[in-house]
């Protein structure tokens, strides 16, 4: 079985704290080697991270990069417009194929929202200059992550480990937008989350880890890698009526058609 992962974050410190700085090379080569990884996007969530992810990108045949400022990490940059253009100079390298992570995240307390909005925006603007695909973390803002692709019709994108109703995917879907189901869609917990993916067309959907984050049952709350894939993978194919053989094939194909990979 042969799959993508859509969104992976291995420059995360809690790789290189499991597994020591030269490892987590050895890691990424060994699922590239024999865990039937094709490919595997490694998504940035500041200018640092971003330039951190390419460089792993370089290091790895069939890994690629994306560069943007997630909602969280906007809140932290002093320097907002030389942020952004540190982004899209990296927009501008051929092992970036998307702007992301970006977005909105509701979730805690404090949250400076308008800012989140801007930041988001200003993304958006600039992913429509480079026609590159955007990546978008929407957590507790589903109604005004809607309202924000609505703004930009030109910009087509994929909603990243997705949490929303059946009727908002499909209304995304129809924009132009992929829905990415990561380790979430296996707990015992997700039974909604589970319904949405199987109301959805297998057309329209990609596979990603999120890692080192939301690791899929059985090995929920250790840390993630690409390797733990074919788990979620099995989950949609069941939920779809299909083989993961299958399953694993049509997201992989969706994947290398929505970021223009240049795979065999």
């Amino acid at each position: 079985m042969r799959y993508i992962d859509s969104h992976a974050h291995y420059f995360d410190a809690r790789f290189e704290e499991e597994y020591g700085k030269e490892a987590v090379d050895q890691l990424i080569d060994s699922l590239f080697e024999t865990e039937g990884l094709l490919a595997a996007i490694n998504v940035g969530t500041s200018p640092e991270s971003s330039e951190i992810a390419l460089r792993q990108a370089y290091r790895h045949k069939r890994m690629y990069a994306a560069a943007g400022i997630h909602p969280s990490d906007a809140q932290e940059i002093a320097d907002l417009d030389r942020a952004l253009e540190r982004i899209e100079e990296l927009l501008a390298d051929p092992r970036t194929v998307a702007l992301g992570e970006i977005g909105l995240d509701y979730h805690y307390e404090g949250t400076n929202r308008a800012l989140q909005h801007e930041v988001f925006h200003r993304q958006m603007d600039m992913a429509q200059r480079h026609g590159l695909p955007v990546i978008i973390h929407d957590r507790e803002a589903h109604g005004d992550c809607v309202d924000v692709i609505r703004a930009h019709p030109c910009v087509r994108g994929v909603l990243h480990s997705y949490s929303g109703s059946a009727e908002t995917a499909k209304e995304l879907i129809s924009r132009g937008y992929m829905i990415s189901f990561s380790g979430t869609v296996t707990f015992k917990n997700a039974s909604r989350l589970a319904e949405v993916a199987r109301a959805l067309p297998m057309a329209a959907l990609l596979v990603e880890t999120d890692c080192p984050y939301l690791a899929p049952h059985p090995f929920r709350g250790r840390i993630n890698h690409s390797g733990y894939i074919p788990y979620t993978v099995a989950v949609i194919a069941e939920l779809h009526g299909i083989s993961p053989e299958e399953c694993a094939e049509i997201t992989a194909e969706n994947a290398k058609r929505f970021f223009s990979l240049p795979l065999d």
